[in-house]
């Protein structure tokens, strides 16, 4: 849905608007096309210009839309509906999460859960953090932070089972340890860094520190207290989880200072498997007060930006558009107030009022399907673009720090095309309509 390009059928039906308009133009009758086209040609300084305010208005909308859809594209991908999450009684987020570990050694027994290869079940007790880093300024650029998504896991064969997470090929789950010493610095003791695997989106980004596309296995980096060794980086590409640093709980817990559990994510045997065994954690867990969803809820839930950013591009899109209505009605009565002998040309030769109406309104409709086009094309560049972001549950603070991609879908394309069409009709009508007013001798005075 959010992934291609293919034509739609709702693009479809406004593309045949468009062309209706033309259709609609001959059929009604003698409408001088060709001084139109000719006209646009001549006056091509003013056309441009009109064009252009079509082409910022909807090129602007198309790149804030690809952004929301980049948004609902990862929160959908990264839920699993046969897993379950198990947060503390009133957490909206992993955040604000705490469990006391004391209290979860029967979180496991639930009827539903699945058994692996290897007679364990599928839970993955886990720590959440959101990790402060500086980032490396440039010559002459401010010292700045960005936030880091670091998740603690004991055993990360079973948290891979768990979440469907797989490496790219070239990478190695970290070891039993969790550590390893990095070799031996001339004068300096030897130190250790704490093995990782980290998502595509993280691995990108943190490699514009080191001037590399991205992060690979055998990379180390800075993150807090610790220098980082990555083992691995996750084939996780449109989930959250591709924003995010993996390493074993201990350390993760011992470094940032929260000994408690945030997290358990349980793998179940189905979708109907996963709703029950939530309702069971829910309502019948007797050590401590849960609050356990499926996986495709939690997420759901995790779109209160998300509408924000909706609704910001919305009514900015709203604000451009009147705004490009006014600039396109104000240059077409100025290219009346200029024209006003043509038209009275036109009356004499025979075209009756209804035919300038469709004639002037028809100019502005190619301006406008013209500079539509262009903007829906400009705005498909930023299709696949990476973009940094949060996603919240709403519950105060910040919620998760993602790096996502930017989706430009038939959709958004569609809009973009009605939006044009809708200017082009409010800004043109009324020009047209008092270029239709005009009398044939009084315009030749």
């Amino acid at each position: 849905m959010h992934s291609n390009l293919a034509i739609s059928p709702r693009l479809i039906m406004i593309l045949g608007a468009g062309l209706a308009v033309v259709v609609i133009a001959f059929v009604i009758g003698k409408v001088p096309i060709s001084y139109n086209i000719r006209n646009l040609t001549i006056r091509w300084k003013t056309t441009i210009l009109t064009g252009l305010a079509f082409t910022l208005v909807v090129s602007l909308l198309t790149v804030m839309l690809a952004f929301v859809n980049g948004m609902a594209a990862m929160t959908e991908g990264s839920g699993h509906p046969e897993n379950v999450i198990v947060l503390s009684d009133g957490a909206t987020d992993e955040s604000w999460s705490t469990l006391l570990k004391t209290d979860l050694s029967d979180v496991d027994r639930v009827k539903g859960i699945l058994i692996d290869a290897e007679d364990r079940p599928l839970c993955s007790q886990e720590v959440y953090i959101i990790a402060s880093q500086t980032k490396k300024p440039g010559p002459g650029q401010p010292e700045r932070r960005r936030f880091v998504q670091v998740r603690g896991i004991d055993d990360p064969s079973i948290a891979a089972q768990v979440h469907g997470i797989d490496l790219l090929p070239g990478g190695s789950w970290f070891s039993e340890a969790g550590v390893e010493g990095l070799p031996k610095a001339d004068g300096k003791e030897q130190e250790t860094a704490v093995q990782t695997v980290i998502g595509e989106g993280v691995a990108r980004e943190l490699g514009k520190d080191l001037h590399k596309e991205r992060l690979q296995p055998g990379d180390v980096f800075e993150l807090g207290p610790k220098k980082w060794k990555v083992t691995g980086v996750m084939k996780s590409s449109g989930s959250t989880f591709g924003s995010e640093v993996w390493a074993k709980r201990s350390y993760v817990s011992l470094l940032y200072g929260k000994e408690t559990i945030s997290t358990i994510s349980l793998r179940t045997g189905g979708a109907e498997t996963a709703k029950a065994v939530a309702t069971e954690l829910t309502n019948n867990f007797k050590k401590a007060n849960l609050q356990a969803q499926t996986e495709t809820e939690y997420y759901a839930k995790l779109t209160a930006t998300n509408k924000q950013f909706l609704f910001g591009a919305l009514f900015v899109t709203v604000i451009m558009a009147f705004g490009g209505i006014f600039g396109v009605m104000n240059t077409m009565f100025a290219a009346i107030s200029q024209r006003t002998k043509d038209i009275g040309v036109l009356r004499i030769l025979g075209f009756g009022r209804r035919q300038v109406l469709v004639s002037f309104l028809l100019e502005t409709m190619l301006i406008a399907f013209t500079g539509g086009v262009l903007g829906c094309a400009l705005g498909s560049l930023a299709h696949g673009v990476t973009a940094s972001s949060i996603i919240s549950g709403g519950q105060g603070g910040f919620g998760k720090t993602v790096i996502l991609r930017l989706v430009v879908d038939a959709n958004t394309l569609a809009v973009g095309m009605m939006l044009t069409l809708v200017m082009g009709v409010a800004g043109g009508l009324l020009p047209a309509l008092s270029a239709m007013r005009l009398r044939p001798l009084e315009s030749l005075r």
